[in-house]
């Protein structure tokens, strides 16, 4: 079997907007989706402090639970295909959590061949995560 030069995945940032007409957040989280793997992962890393510096009084439980949809891979329903689940998850919301633009990347052929693709995949989540959210 051939090994592809790359493959191009999507990401978006979650972010928590308490107040939409002053524009901060803080980045909560990340989406990423590969549809030539049929792949999709989301984490959320609620940085309390940061949150409470922007809203003192923020219920952080019900925030975590909101913000937990973004971790699961069945929404909004377990049998649509991979990117569908993606778009649904990173449409624009008028809500307090939303999310940034779409991103598209590439994963490299050779981070492919050495690396089966869920562990390529994953370690270019984590750098994102990483980079972006932490």
């Amino acid at each position: 079997m051939e090994v592809p030069d790359r493959w191009l995945y999507e990401y978006c940032i979650v972010r928590y907007l308490p107040q939409a007409e002053r524009g901060e957040f803080v980045n909560i989280g990340l989406l990423m989706m590969c549809k030539r793997q049929k792949w999709m992962k989301g984490r959320i890393f609620l940085n309390i402090e940061k949150i409470r510096s922007l809203h003192p009084d923020v219920d952080i439980d019900n925030l975590r639970l909101q913000a937990s949809l973004f971790e699961k891979t069945d929404v909004p329903r377990k049998d649509l295909p991979v990117e569908e689940k993606y778009r649904w998850l990173s449409a624009e919301k008028s809500a307090s959590i939303r999310v940034s633009p779409s991103h598209p990347a590439i994963v490299d052929k050779e981070s492919i061949v050495n690396q089966d693709s869920e562990t390529a995949l994953l370690r270019e989540f984590d750098r994102l995560f990483a980079e972006l959210v932490e």
